[in-house]
């Protein structure tokens, strides 16, 4: 019963987490027309509580219980691996747009046309990508891998004749 909770939780964080990464370029790019004074620090403090409030929280919540998914359900496959990377380019992505929330909304600060552009395909990219890998699960080969990786203790000594080679 407890993995069904984890997985509703971890959805519903998730759709809250990628409706608001897609909601925050919109919420920037206006800060074109609204030049200065009192309506660009409406947004300004909207946008912020949005991401601070809403956003943040959100991806925190998607990526603990993603986490406990992983010990729940145990999957250690080569696809997950996959799926790891891109919740890296999705955090990434994230912390960016936390970035630009600070610096859009300065005296000289700017968000034009192609960045929200840019900013919503690399976020539906990224989404899109996670979607397709967790419900087609590829199967991936490791015949690329050294055999010393699928060895117990195989990465120390890859390690250790790797910092024997580095060392004077």
């Amino acid at each position: 019963m407890i993995l069904v909770w984890a997985k509703s939780l971890h959805i519903a964080a998730l759709v809250v987490w990628a409706a608001g990464l897609l909601t925050l370029p919109i919420l920037m790019s206006q800060r074109e027309a609204l030049g200065h004074g009192q309506e660009l620090h409406r947004l300004h403090a909207f946008t912020r509580f949005a991401y601070v409030v809403v956003v943040s929280p959100a991806a925190f919540v998607a990526v603990g219980t993603g986490t406990a998914l992983i010990l729940l359900r145990e999957v250690f496959t080569p696809w997950f691996a996959i799926k790891l990377l891109l919740v890296g380019l999705l955090v990434t992505i994230h912390v960016r747009l936390g970035l630009l929330v600070l610096s859009v909304f300065r005296e000289e600060g700017h968000f034009r046309t192609w960045r929200v552009v840019l900013s919503t395909v690399a976020i539906c990219s990224v989404l899109t990508g996670i979607l397709w890998v967790v419900l087609a699960k590829p199967a991936v080969s490791l015949d690329w891998m050294p055999a010393a990786a699928f060895e117990p203790g195989g990465l120390s000594r890859v390690g250790e004749d790797v910092i024997r080679r580095l060392t004077p």
